[in-house]
């Protein structure tokens, strides 16, 4: 089991928090792209090491240390295996802390925040009036609305998929300059990989949430 990695993190002039560096906690390099298969393994042979089940006839304080271990090496792996998560907190421990969480849509992607927002609502209002209405011929106009907006937001949620897809090629190419610029450091180049990657993450971030909203309705959708 690695020792436990934390870093003091400056959270503001008057006070410090101890954040977890879950790279070095899974023995990871600290870089914007890892490996998922790899990382899988990592996390399967470190958490395997301190699984919970390897202490059971030991006292509670003990027990309570190795599920407090596994517990953090669980949160670890999800937060690395995500591109969005990883970049976050990437730049927590290399900035000491989080990128500001308001900022506007890029101009390049207002057509599909638009379009989004337009097929939840009208799936939302599908969903409002079917669930006033008790009538089996409404239920089934209803249903057949229903599947047309499903259609949509399936169709709308492939290419944001796809969206993403190359969000995690351009990730992979920064972070090829990444291992380049570690081994012959350079603070203004390391400025603008930290930059390029607060774009990337919010750029991560706009489609997960979209996404999530998009499936969502469609789940609601199938009942």
């Amino acid at each position: 089991m690695p020792r436990r990695a934390v870093r003091v993190v400056k959270a503001s002039a008057r006070k410090r928090a101890i954040l977890t560096d879950y790279f070095a906690l899974l023995n990871q390099p600290r870089r914007p792209w890892l490996e998922p298969e790899s990382l899988k393994q990592k996390f399967l042979q470190i958490s395997a090491e301190v699984h919970p089940d390897r202490v059971h006839s030991a006292g509670e304080a003990e027990k309570r240390v190795a599920q407090n271990r596994y517990t953090e090496l669980n949160s670890a792996f999800n937060r690395l295996r995500d591109p969005k998560e990883r970049l976050l907190h990437l730049l927590e421990l290399e900035l000491g802390t989080k990128p500001a969480q308001v900022q506007p849509i890029p101009p390049d992607l207002l057509n599909l925040f638009m379009e989004v927002s337009h097929l939840c609502r009208k799936a939302d209002s599908i969903l409002t009036e079917k669930a006033k209405t008790a009538s089996p011929v409404l239920q089934v106009q209803f249903f057949e609305r229903g599947q047309e907006c499903t259609n949509e937001l399936l169709s709308i949620q492939k290419r944001i998929n796809s969206r993403r897809e190359e969000l995690e090629t351009q990730l992979k190419k920064v972070d090829e300059q990444w291992e380049l610029e570690t081994k012959t450091p350079e603070p203004a180049k390391h400025a603008v990989l930290l930059q390029r990657l607060e774009e990337l993450y919010r750029l991560f971030s706009y489609f997960a949430r979209w996404a999530g909203q998009l499936q969502e309705r469609i789940v609601q959708l199938s009942f």
